[in-house]
Order: C-alpha cells, then structure tokens, then sequence
C-alpha cells in the first residue's frame, strides 16, 4: 500500500473535523487530574533526588536534578517527543511494585556519563558507544535507579525492589529501539533537567504506562484498587452522590504556591460541603500506637581463658577475593589468546558478584566505584547452614 494513501482512521478523523496533530497532542488534564500531577511529581522529585547523589558521586562532578514537568505522549507520536538517538533503560518493579519504568537519556548525555566513569574528562567523548562504554552507562544507571528504589520504598513504606535495568539504544527515526518502549498507547512521560558539571544541561525523562501511574498515586495516597464509595441505594441519591463526590485527599499534601493553600485542604474543603448522607470513605478502625519496647541485652561475659584464646583467631589472615565470574577453556585455546583478546564469562552484566574468604563464598555483592577505585557493596549474606554445607 502506498504510504501517501490515508488509513480509514485518518478518513473519519477528517470527517470529524479532527487532523493528525489534534489526535496526537495529548492534553495532560483529560487523563490525570491535578493531584495525580502533582504526587508523580512529588515521587520523581524524592526518587531523583537521591539519584543525583548516588551519580555525582561516582561521576567525581556536581549532578543537579530539578523539578520534574509531568506530560502525556501519544505512542504514534514518538518520533517527534523523541528526535534524537537516545539510550532507553528498562528498570521492572520486582517487590513493593508492579510495573514497568523505561528512563530515556540522550547519547550524546550518555557518551558524557560513560567518559567520565572510565576516568576520562568527559570533554572529548566518542560519539560511538561500544560495548565497554555501554556497561559504564548501565552500571551509572544501575545506581541511580538502586537509589531511588531505596527512596520509594521510605515514600511507600514498604520494600521496593528493582530488576537489573536493561539497556539499549533507541533511535526511532531509524525505527531502531521503538520495541523498548512500553505497548500503552497512552504514556506519561516525566521530563527532569539534567546538569553534570559544565559538561551537560540537559533533560532526561521517564515514560511510565498510564495504569502503572495511577496505582502509584493511589498507593502514595494509601487508597486500595476495590474501595468504592458507599452511597445509600435510592436511585437519586446515587445520582446526585455521583454528581458532587470529591476526589479523595488521603493523606498526601502538596503546597499550592501561588495561592498558599495544600491540595489536601482544597479537597478537604469540597468534602465539607458534600451532603452529610453521602459517605464518600470508608471508617478506619481506631489504631492503638504505642511506644516500642525493646528487651535490654547483654553481652555475655568470657573467662580470661576464652577471651585469650580469641584474640589468638583475631590475629589470623584471610583473603578476600571478588569474584566476577568464571569460564573453561582448552589448552589449546589458551596459548591462541594474544593482547586484545576478549574471554566471555559466564555472568550476566548487573548480576551478583561473589565474595569469597580463603576461596569460600559468604557473600554476594554488588561493583561499585570509591574515587578512582573498584569496590564491592555487600548484597546479601551466604546463610550459616550454606556455609556449612560448603565445608564439607
């Protein structure tokens, strides 16, 4: 079919007086309402906050993350919401969270961030991202996005949990990457300006389903999927119930800074003047809070003896090793290996690393970088019954 010829969609668009650019220019307040705004907003700014910091401090330069504009694009319009080749990271909420998060940031941004983590200056960098810079890139956004899950999980009270973010480069002039992008038609992106040093002013978005935007302001509200209000069953009262319920506040609160008021008590306001016999919540029961108490504990006292014969085992020297993986080859294939040679191993990039005491594993861990050297942040600790078994 001929590319000039016009889709039956687009024939009854025109016919409904409507053009291309009327269907693809999203209105934000048809899909999200002030609040909902604002409290993705509010998550973006606490979330990028700590990413800011865990990134100026592997990058050695001064990272600034302002406040973010929520948006809403149309799939069929990425083209122009996205004109440059640009690098996509997928983050998939794992616990505390279900969803997907897809981070977008300019190559010429990442080709920046990728020179700097190799100990460049990041004023030259190569425009071309080979497969070393790319790790640099996922290990920056690996402790970006670690930061502001650890963040939504103090926002959420609860544990948040990320997958290894996935990375790759999206061009969707070429029509390479476009997969990346989540299936929704209707997408918010969250767009935060982006300053590094005097290398970069940029901007580096965020693109979240719809639905998955909506449960996290409900879930930042404390509001749950099946509570409906309770309305008397007179077919009037449900009417005029449906007419005048507000939406509910929660307990969120956002300033209104030209007018000095919260959303919360504007909300409130319209909850006062809603007649008295439309329940618009359910009652909580009365929760009893009281101060924790802890038992006290003491260190338990050794003999002169035992607490000679300790100090002995304290003196004794292990080695630490930091395993990054591991691979078998033949003889033959290692006297072929010559300067420049690559050896695959047998560990996905962003997987654990192993940590091992006199070649025992008691830990896993995560690489990090502690000025101009390597580090291992520990993850999670190898149970006494595994390190038994591992003995034997």
């Amino acid at each position: 079919m001929n590319d000039d010829m016009l889709s039956q969609e687009e024939i009854e668009a025109l016919l409904r007086g409507e053009t291309l650019d009327d269907r693809l220019n999203l209105n934000v307040e048809e899909f999200l309402t002030e609040m909902e705004r604002d409290a993705l907003g509010e998550i973006g700014n606490i979330s990028f906050g700590s990413s800011a910091t865990a990134l100026s401090a592997l990058l050695g330069q001064k990272v600034e993350i302002t406040t973010p504009v929520v948006s809403i694009i149309n799939r069929n319009n990425l083209e122009q919401e996205f004109p440059h080749p640009y690098v996509a990271v997928q983050v998939e909420y794992t616990e505390g969270l279900s969803g997907v998060n897809l981070l977008v940031i300019k190559q010429s941004d990442a080709a920046i961030i990728a020179d700097l983590m190799l100990g460049g200056d990041g004023r030259n960098p190569s425009p071309d991202l080979g497969e070393i810079q790319l790790s640099a890139i996922q290990e920056a956004m690996n402790q970006m996005m670690g930061s502001a899950a650890t963040s939504m999980s103090a926002v959420f009270n609860k544990k948040v949990d990320i997958s290894p973010p996935s990375l790759a480069l999206m061009n969707i002039k070429e029509s390479e990457g476009e997969e990346n992008i989540p299936d929704d038609e209707i997408l918010v992106k969250v767009s935060f300006r982006l300053r590094i040093g005097d290398l970069i002013d940029s901007t580096i978005m965020e693109l979240l389903p719809l639905d998955f935007s909506k449960k996290l302001v409900k879930t930042l509200l404390g509001e749950s999927e099946d509570i409906q209000p309770e309305v008397p069953a007179n077919p009037g009262i449900q009417e005029h119930a449906a007419q005048t319920q507000p939406t509910p506040s929660a307990h969120w609160e956002r300033p209104d800074y030209q007018t000095g008021k919260s959303v919360y008590e504007e909300h409130a306001a319209t909850i006062q003047d809603t007649p008295s016999f439309i329940n618009t919540t359910k009652q909580r029961e009365p929760v009893n809070i009281h101060q924790a108490e802890f038992a006290s504990f003491e260190q338990p006292k050794m003999s002169e003896t035992e607490a000679r014969n300790l100090n002995i085992l304290l003196d004794i020297p292990l080695e630490v090793t930091v395993e990054l993986g591991r691979t078998k080859h033949s003889v033959k294939e290692i006297l072929q290996l010559t300067s420049g040679s690559i050896i695959e191993l047998n560990r996905l990039a962003g997987e654990p690393v192993d940590i091992l005491v006199n070649n025992r594993l008691i830990a896993k861990g995560e690489v990090v970088v502690i000025d101009e050297n390597f580090g291992v942040r520990i993850t999670d600790i190898i149970s006494q019954t595994e390190r038994i078994n591992q003995l034997k």
